[in-house]
């Protein structure tokens, strides 16, 4: 019976890429000479640190950039609180990976609501979903596709 998995989940290499040309960029530009701005990475948290609100703004919109230009879906991300003290300001950005469960649960309703002859349940932090036909299995594709859940939703694993 084919199945397929759906997921959501960041390539983490091409994170790590992200972040270091984004800290390229930021060593080499004039505004942030000598500001000791930086960007680390660290279990799906990148942490922001420059001197001023002002350029961890734009750090983010650097960071962003890369991210997007590596195929990264910007969805995923989320801003955690700024903290500026001692002349330095930080900013964690949070990668979230995984499907929460209410989103697993929003998922499952959908495809049982569309009538289409597949079955979906929850695995963890992945959606499993099951049909009789390949045809049946890529309907359900698209409509998730077409949905916007939030979260920048992958579908893998997809045997026949």
């Amino acid at each position: 019976m084919p199945t397929f998995d759906i997921v959501s989940e960041v390539d983490t290499h091409e994170l790590s890429n992200a972040i270091d040309q984004a800290n390229r960029e930021i060593g080499n530009r004039f505004d942030f000479k000598g500001s000791n701005a930086k960007i680390t990475l660290k279990d799906n948290v990148v942490s922001l640190e420059a001197e001023v609100e002002f350029q961890i703004k734009q750090i983010y919109d650097v960071v962003t950039q890369k991210m997007a230009k590596r195929g990264i879906d910007l969805d995923c991300v989320s801003k955690g609180k700024l903290i500026e003290a001692n002349k330095r300001a930080t900013q964690d950005v949070i990668i979230n990976q995984g499907i929460s469960s209410e989103i697993a649960k929003k998922i499952t309703k959908l495809i049982k609501e569309s009538k289409m002859k597949v079955q979906s349940q929850i695995q963890g932090e992945k959606v499993r979903v099951t049909g009789k036909k390949r045809d049946d299995l890529q309907q359900a594709m698209q409509l998730l596709r077409e949905q916007n859940l939030g979260v920048p939703l992958q579908f893998d694993n997809f045997r026949d």
